[in-house]
């Protein structure tokens, strides 16, 4: 039973949900003209930060607000809510998921009860569909029971499978499915007149990115090589500061490309998944998390690529 979607009558009603108020404050990063990054913590999440310890995009025009991601919990989305509210006063009416991951698409049914369009690809809805019970699980586990009691499982009601473009009172957005990288049917956020892609988890900025079980480098790193195609003056990132392409590539695919030609060596000389822990990552060990996925990493990409 997906016990994530039921109301627990009577329950909630009696229930104190913490939410913003005790919530660690995203940091608002401005970007562009009327394009802020809303920046959360590098580390886990963790019941001060709701589940938003990711990078969430805000795009202000005059018929309201594009949202970028919409949180890892209903707390969660209200903590982004807040924090557009000392932006704008304009409701959001339209929320993005790039991807498939817990804190891009767990709170989009606070916004969707309140008006806004959600869109994601068809491949990021089906991973979310594939992955809730697991995420929910372990959002709860790692922020609360009592917050994710209170947090739906909805889904976009609009689904872009092809590059696709959103004129809002004048404004462009270009909404650009770029493929499989951390997770399946990520998605690029484009503003091509300040020249701003919204990367999602294809880019992360100074914390070690995460290989799981159902990434593929290889398509991750077709999906960088997409974004960089666009040529932005401005990369905000799923994890981390916004910033510029050659950082955004020295963070997240010069990596990929390095445990790549790394695991491919191993492999070819007989080495095994054991071996590949090993590998030398010194060059990356700065970025934020190295010492908790750093061998994860290289095993898994030694897994994927062992039959590849």
């Amino acid at each position: 039973m997906a016990w994530y979607n039921r109301v627990i009558a009577g329950a909630l009603s009696g229930l104190l949900i913490i939410t913003s108020a005790a919530a660690t404050e995203l940091k608002v990063q401005p970007v562009a003209p009327n394009v802020y990054a809303l920046v959360g913590e590098l580390g886990q999440r963790s019941p001060d930060n709701l589940g938003n310890n990711a990078t969430f995009g805000v795009v202000v025009t005059s018929k309201g607000v594009v949202l970028i991601d919409a949180g890892g919990s209903r707390a969660g989305a209200e903590a982004i809510e807040k924090t557009i509210q000392s932006l704008t006063d304009l409701p959001v009416v339209a929320v993005v998921n790039t991807g498939g991951q817990d804190h891009r698409w767990m709170g989009n049914a606070y916004f969707q009860a309140k008006g806004a369009r959600v869109l994601a690809t068809s491949a990021a809805v089906a991973d979310q569909k594939a992955r809730a019970d697991k995420q929910f699980q372990g959002m709860a586990n790692l922020i609360g029971t009592e917050r994710v009691s209170a947090t739906q499982a909805v889904h976009a009601d609009d689904l872009v499978d092809a590059r696709r473009e959103l004129v809002i009172d004048g404004m462009r957005i270009e909404l650009i499915p770029a493929g499989w990288s951390h997770t399946p049917g990520v998605m690029i956020v484009w503003l091509p007149e300040t020249r701003t892609a919204f990367a999602g988890d294809i880019v992360y900025m100074d914390r070690m990115l995460g290989v799981l079980d159902v990434s593929r480098t290889k398509d991750w790193i077709a999906a960088f090589d997409i974004l960089a195609g666009l040529d932005p003056a401005h990369v905000v990132p799923g994890h981390g500061d916004p910033g510029t392409l050659e950082k955004a590539r020295a963070d997240s695919r010069d990596y990929l490309a390095h445990l790549r030609q790394q695991v491919r060596r191993l492999i070819d000389t007989g080495g095994d998944m054991n071996a590949a822990a090993a590998i030398d990552q010194s060059d990356f060990l700065r970025l934020v998390g190295a010492d908790q996925l750093a061998k994860r990493n290289a095993m898994q990409v030694f897994a994927e690529m062992e039959f590849e």
